[in-house]
């Protein structure tokens, strides 16, 4: 269901554009912020889990995700070069499923690799940075299918995107325990729990769960797309 060419030009379409620098600017964020904290905090502070996983999947993960997710498809679909895409013999399926690799792809990049330099570089940290990686790349996975969704729905992904990660990302699920479930943050936090236990990860809901309503989202989320994006080769509606 991958084509090798829609992939390869929307890799070469992300990182060409101006935006593509917005990319390594949190992840830089994260590793200056690990090294000044590393060498101005005593030796046995508790800083890594909090930092590492507040900055890392409240910020970095969210909003790269969101740059990335809402690109890949949606700025063909703004500028129209979508209907000649649609136009040759790759699946309706095949397109959102080559574009939702591209993003997460892309966004891990950017997002679980940092994470792990990062916990590598804090103190003691190594188990934990593993689980941020781990719990990285799943959250890298389900915010690229809930954003590739966004940017075939609307043309504004990214303003309802960042009301989405400001809002409920950011301040409902860290207040109200109920909206966890619907919480991408808290199931790349759950994950990264389970691997490495630590309450100061903030984790609002437990490995399981947290797998499960991941796979749930990422599915639901490319499923809709696709449903979606047959529905606009037919009626030729970008809306």
């Amino acid at each position: 269901m991958l084509n090798p060419t829609v992939a390869g030009i929307t890799v070469r379409a992300t990182l060409g554009r101006r935006r593509a620098v917005l990319f390594a600017i949190p992840a830089a964020i994260l590793i200056a912020l690990t090294l000044v904290l590393r060498a101005s905090r005593p030796a046995g502070t508790p800083w890594p889990d909090t930092v590492l996983g507040d900055f890392g999947f409240s910020i970095l993960l969210p909003l790269t995700a969101l740059i990335i997710g809402t690109g890949v498809l949606g700025a063909e679909i703004d500028d129209g070069s979508v209907v000649h895409l649609l136009a040759t013999p790759v699946s309706r399926a095949g397109v959102i499923l080559t574009k939702f690799a591209v993003a997460a792809g892309l966004t891990a990049l950017f997002t679980a690799v940092p994470e792990l330099i990062a916990g590598l570089i804090a103190p003691n940290s190594a188990k934990l940075a593993v689980a941020l990686f781990i719990g990285a790349l799943v959250g890298s996975a389900v915010y690229s299918a809930v954003f590739v969704l966004a940017s075939v729905l609307t043309s504004r992904a990214i303003a309802f995107g960042l009301l989405y990660v400001a809002v409920w990302e950011g301040l409902l699920s860290n207040l109200v325990g109920g909206v966890r479930i619907l919480s991408i943050a808290h199931y790349s936090l759950g994950i990264a729990n389970g691997i490495h236990p630590d309450q100061d990860l903030n984790a609002g809901l437990g490995v399981a769960t947290s797998a499960i309503l991941a796979v749930v989202v990422t599915a639901g989320g490319l499923y809709l797309a696709t449903r979606r994006l047959r529905r606009f080769a037919l009626a030729g509606d970008a809306a």
